[in-house]
């Protein structure tokens, strides 16, 4: 028995033995990867965990691999969940991919690092590339509009202008612009960048997840994770898209007819002789005019290599939009290079160049000129000769066509900028990563410009006034040069510990330490000449080519500032199930005095994966995962302020003359406060993340609270006092608010799959004090806006009308100014003191719209897929600041056909009459509900299979067509109903704004 169990010992330990080194040896691994679609996935990566193996599946999807018997295979494709598979001996895996935009192992951007979405404590949402590229545009923030609950982007159709951004609403009288941060790099905007090269964008939404920025992430951080090169063969990939720019929707102005019908009774009403028309029978759409259809192309050129120790990603650039007002056109080139080197398993080096530049040509044509001109006048005779507008608007409104043409080709404007960085990472003991990076960023822009001689003109004759041809001899010609260059030195130096412990302890530390330092400089000047004519030639257009005995003037500015700062962040799991984040950072900013310039800032964050327990999977079915989270963040905000605020400004004041010398006196610009600090901002998040029903529903609820103290305030002493400005740390602003967003995906058979997805929000926004017990108020955009204590901040403030006057009868029994007339708005009588005063003004909504949501459904059937995106925003109005000019008789839009004319004849438009200044008082008359649902992006696509075209070389082939901006439901009455939020203290007005476009292109996107 001993003999026979002595034997069987041997051979089983001969047995495991030759099993342990079969598991030593290397195995030649074989599959095919294919994504949710049943799809094969061609250029997706296999990586060998641990090291530096790596393959990349062929046209049909196909891999395989050299790796160790007990080795880990790691499979990555952009927009697909990593997936990390055992190998255990196998020879074939093979893999089906699943979509990461939901997915809970998903990694996303934290400040200074990376982290799974499952162990986020803040609010968080990151976007794909993939999402990014579908939406045509050259700005890549563009495409976010309606995807992110909580972001509230505003687009204009300007070419090369970048949109109005804010997240969760507005935090304080000064910016509310977000930090951005490009693979470390803090930046103002990502004007730079191709929207092909961009891998991720991850919102960083709540104070927690943007403390360790310290004093620049108070109003949100969006990150952005440019493309590195997969690990693999050499990949080449070209995208190209072509599209035609339509304008939907006009303003609705009159016609010829229509103009002389209200001008008339317009005359008629003032008691003044009727105008003569005879000579005027044109009937001119100026708007068709200066207006166009306009091309807009974007393309793109990738190549990527990897070797064994290095990879290297080449990409190129070139975007072509022309504007849909005539000779409008941007033109942006971007070169980017991207190069890893590993020098061992343990050590790397690397960095990032990028190149733009841009090309822009202004229009010089004046949207409301061509609102405001009289339709009733011809455009020209030739192309030196163009008619002027009537007597009545002659001096104010020119010819807009004859604008147009004068201003064409008469700007020079370009712009350089190149950034980049360099870094170094050193892995040792097994758990610690030392990283340290450089960064830097230098623009250079510079701007020519010549002002030609004018056309001649032709008066038409009015009345006894006969038709007359003029030429004004006093214009000269001028030209203007403008230069401006800025630089930006960063650097960040980090050392990160990763350990996971027995018993489920998960530890990441990270201290690290950063500076920025920025400067700017700008010059201008311009001369006009007094004799010579400066020819329409660019070569010339230099200030020194006039005599420099010419008029001239000059101008210049600069400035630097310096941040630094030192942070930690530890984030500690327990078993998956308890969640803990807390960031700490020690910041400075030389914008401040030194004894205020630095502030100590943090956060904390909890969550808990109930779904985990025990008791929830007995108990509970049909939700796989449910965390509950909870987080509390404390920062700076120094954003957009004027450097060194806290020292004396000087201005330039009134002038004297000594001699033959003039002087200009010198005065204060304001009065500083050596107490000056930065705004304090401190918030708190809960958050609700479900999946559910297999994973098929996800689900994600904010709720958040945010307060800004100490908000640096621009405070007007009395006149007593020199009348100036006083810069001091001034009030409260607090904004609260739900974020919902929801969606569900799910297949349908084999081949047939789907997503819908939809996102709320909801933000109020409160003054809380304003000069504490002062009676402050801060005035915006000629009185329209105010920000005071208990309401919402720029919010409207004016009449509300209640209807108009219809006879003497009305005026007896309704309140009213003393000079009140029938035909005249009715106000109402807020104060119920019996008169309409100015002590009658109100508050009449907010142009910052509360509530904002996206829906987006998406469908691929075998190789189809399509798209539909729709966004809107309810609960803002909007100011048609554009219809209260009064400095002359000006084209009329069409709703003033409805203008009161008698008793009964309108309870909504006033009468016809210009002279009658009640009219014009800002009030809710001159307000539109800026409520809209807009058809962002429907799209249709068909990719080609693999098989299809591997005969001539190509792995993948996507066509599609797509329209943008095709359908918009809304009652506002200008070009776009996109509220103009720029603005913090006088938003929300429309004058004329320029148009957003609908976009209708067809594209391609073709991988080698």
């Amino acid at each position: 028995m001993k003999k026979i169990f002595t034997k069987f010992s041997v051979l089983t330990f001969f047995c495991l033995l030759l099993l342990n080194v079969a598991y030593a040896q290397n195995v030649t691994v074989k599959g095919i990867i294919k994504d949710d679609t049943g799809l094969p996935v061609p250029g997706a990566s296999v990586i060998v965990k641990g090291t530096s193996n790596g393959v990349q599946t062929d046209v049909n999807g196909n891999y395989s691999i050299n790796a160790p018997a007990s080795g880990t295979l790691v499979f990555t494709y952009i927009g697909f969940a990593t997936q990390e598979i055992a190998i255990n001996g196998r020879t074939t895996i093979n893999i089906d991919l699943k979509s990461s935009s939901n997915d809970l192992q998903q990694v996303v951007v934290v400040g200074y690092g990376t982290q799974k979405k499952r162990d986020l404590t803040g609010s968080i949402t990151s976007v794909s590339g993939a999402d990014i590229e579908k939406v045509q545009g050259t700005n890549p923030i563009s495409s976010l509009q309606g995807k992110v609950a909580g972001l509230t982007v505003v687009n204009s159709g300007s070419p090369g202008s970048s949109p109005t951004v804010r997240i969760r609403g507005i935090s304080s009288t000064n910016s509310a612009n977000p930090l951005y941060v490009v693979d470390g790099l803090l930046q103002d905007n990502i004007d730079f960048l191709n929207p092909a090269d961009i891998e991720s964008i991850d919102l960083l939404r709540d104070a927690s997840s943007t403390a360790i920025y310290g004093l620049r992430g108070a109003n949100g951080v969006i990150a952005v994770t440019t493309k590195r090169a997969s690990r693999g063969k050499t990949r080449v990939n070209f995208q190209s898209s072509l599209g035609i720019q339509h304008v939907t929707n006009q303003i609705d102005v009159v016609d010829a007819a229509g103009f002389k019908k209200l001008y008339s009774a317009q005359l008629a009403n003032l008691g003044a002789a009727p105008f003569d028309y005879t000579n005027y029978t044109a009937n001119t759409n100026w708007q068709n005019e200066i207006l166009r259809n306009a091309v807009i192309n974007t393309n793109s050129l990738s190549i990527s290599n990897s070797g064994e120790k290095s990879t290297t990603l080449l990409s190129i650039g070139y975007n072509n939009q022309d504007g849909v007002v005539k000779y409008n056109n941007y033109k942006k080139f971007i070169a980017r290079l991207n190069e890893e080197i590993r020098i061992t398993d343990k050590i790397k080096v690397g960095g990032d160049l990028t190149g733009f530049h841009w090309r822009n040509e202004p229009t010089s044509a004046g949207l409301n000129n061509a609102i405001w001109a009289a339709p009733i006048v011809p455009i020209q005779t030739d192309a030196n000769t163009y008619y002027s507008m009537p007597s009545f608007q002659r001096a104010q409104v020119g010819n807009p066509v004859a604008a147009l043409n004068r201003g064409r080709n008469t700007s020079i404007n370009r712009g350089y900028r190149i950034n980049g960085n360099l870094f170094a990472e050193i892995k040792f003991l097994k758990d610690f990563t030392l990283r340290s990076t450089v960064y830097t960023d230098l623009g250079f822009n510079n701007t020519r410009s010549y002002s030609p001689l004018p056309f001649t003109v032709i008066n038409l004759g009015e009345g006894a006034a006969a038709t007359s041809t003029f030429y004004d001899n006093t214009v000269r010609t001028s030209v203007s040069q403008a230069q401006a260059e800025y630089r930006k030195y960063q650097q960040d130096h980090t050392l990160n510990y990763d350990k996971e412990f027995k018993g489920g302890h998960k530890l990441n530390a990270l201290i690290g330490f950063t500076s920025v330092f920025s400067s700017s400089t700008s010059l201008s000047g311009s001369r006009t000449n007094s004799t010579l004519k400066v020819p329409f030639d660019p070569n010339l257009w230099y200030i020194n080519i006039i005599n420099p005995n010419n008029i001239t003037s000059n101008g210049g500015g600069g400035g630097e500032e310096s941040n630094a700062g030192a942070f930690g962040r530890v984030s500690y799991s327990y078993q998956n199930k308890y969640l803990l984040n807390a960031t700490i950072r020690r910041d400075g900013s030389s914008r401040f005095a030194p004894e205020n310039r630095w502030g100590t800032f943090g956060s904390i964050g909890l969550g808990w994966v109930a779904s985990d327990e025990k008791f929830f999977k007995d108990n509970i079915k049909g939700i796989d995962f449910l965390k509950i989270r909870a987080a509390w963040g404390r920062l700076g905000n120094s954003n957009s302020l004027g450097s060194n605020l806290y020292q004396q400004g000087l201005s330039g004041s009134s002038t004297a003359v000594f001699g033959e010398n003039i002087y200009t006196a010198v005065q204060n610009a304001y009065i500083p406060d050596p107490n000056l600090h930065f705004e304090i901002v401190q918030g708190v998040d809960l958050g609700l993340d479900v999946r559910a029903f297999n994973n098929r529903m996800n689900a994600e609820i904010n709720l958040y609270n945010k307060t800004t103290d100490g908000i640096i305030t621009s405070y007007p002493l009395p006149a007593s006092q020199g009348g100036l400005a006083y810069f001091t740390n001034l009030g409260k602003i607090t904004n609260k608010g739900i974020e919902v967003s929801m969606g569900w995906t799910d297949k349908i058979g084999e081949d047939f799959g789907y997503n819908i997805s939809g996102n709320f929000s909801y933000n109020k926004n409160r003054v809380n004090s304003l000069g504490n017990a002062t009676n402050f108020q801060i005035i915006g955009n000629g009185g329209a806006n105010l920000t005071e204590t208990g309401q919402s901040i720029g919010y409207f403030y004016g009449y509300k009308q209640v209807g108009i006057y219809q006879s003497t009868a009305d005026l007896d029994k309704l309140p009213h100014f003393s000079n009140s007339l029938p035909g005249d708005i009715a106000y109402a009588d807020i104060n119920k003191d019996g008169q309409i005063t100015s002590a009658d003004r109100t508050y009449l909504g907010t142009p910052f719209p509360p509530y904002s949501y996206g829906l987006n459904l998406s469908m691929n059937y075998k190789g189809f897929d399509a798209m539909i995106e729709g966004q809107g925003v309810a609960g803002n109005k909007i100011y048609t600041q554009r219809r209260t000019s009064t400095f002359a008789v000006l084209n009329y839009e069409s709703n003033r056909l409805n203008a009161w004319s008698g008793v009964g004849s309108s309870n909504i438009e006033p009468i016809l009459d210009n002279s009658r200044g009640n009219n014009y008082l800002f009030s809710t008359y001159y307000l539109e509900p800026g409520d809209y649902f807009r058809l962002r992006n429907v799209q249709l696509g068909y990719t080609f299979g693999a098989n299809t075209l591997s005969k001539v070389g190509i792995s993948k082939l996507r066509l599609y067509v797509s329209g943008q901006n095709v359908k918009t439901w809304s009652k506002v009455t200008g070009y776009t109903p996109e509220a103009q939020i720029g603005s913090i203290l006088g938003g929300g007005a429309d004058n004329g704004v320029y148009p957003v476009p609908a976009i209708y292109s067809f594209g391609l996107n073709v991988t080698f």
